[in-house]
């Protein structure tokens, strides 16, 4: 039987950019959230091979340490000619110093090398495994994904990690030259575009009012 958030849920999160998301996506559902950073909580080892396992394992410590709910993301871009990479190590592509204008020329130089210049040859998705875990140990958990194409150069200062470089389906402009509301904001003010949002929508239909 599914759970219902209520009361505070801690943030699974040292990254400021996912920190700010999903806080924009709790605020609607009266959700007081604090994050794993403001908390003095570490970050557990993800040695899960899937997003869903790391979104686990990010949630259930959180959860064990805070003694409260915790909500986990794990997330990152699939890109099709690079047999998936980076895929789960998509942070660790940017390195220590999170550089991910360094990650997103790694990719293109990938690419590059396979011959994969035009759009049909650059496809590529984003990936959101969510989990909210409990201290007694049930779990919630969904998963989403946005599809679309790599550009080169990047575009747009907005958003974070590989935003510059992700065109996604349909639209016209990456998803770092779109505000918050239209990256990830949902209906009325937003389409609920971001593969996070999607999979927010998924979770706030089990565990949300």
């Amino acid at each position: 039987m599914h759970r219902r958030i209520t009361g505070q849920l801690v943030i699974a999160t040292h990254n400021p950019g996912k920190l700010a998301e999903m806080r924009e996506l709790l605020a609607p559902h009266g959700v007081e959230a604090i994050s794993a950073g403001e908390l003095g909580l570490g970050e557990p080892d993800e040695t899960g091979d899937s997003f869903a396992a790391n979104a686990r394992i990010k949630a259930i410590a959180a959860a064990k340490a805070a003694q409260l709910p915790a909500f986990a993301d794990d997330s990152g871009l699939v890109v099709d000619a690079l047999d998936g990479a980076p895929g789960i190590l998509s942070a660790r592509w940017a390195g220590a110093n999170k550089d991910f204008a360094a990650a997103m020329a790694q990719i293109e130089r990938l690419l590059q090398e396979r011959g994969a210049t035009q759009p049909a040859r650059r496809k590529a998705h984003f990936v959101s495994a969510l989990c909210v875990a409990w201290p007694d140990d049930h779990v919630e958990q969904v998963e989403a994904r946005v599809d679309g194409t790599l550009v080169w150069p990047p575009r747009g200062t907005a958003g974070f990690g590989y935003d510059p470089a992700f065109l996604p389906d349909g639209h016209s402009r990456t998803f770092g030259e779109m505000t918050s509301i239209e990256k990830h904001g949902l209906p009325p003010l937003g389409m609920g575009l971001s593969h996070r949002a999607k999979a927010f929508v998924k979770l706030a239909e089990i565990c949300l009012d």
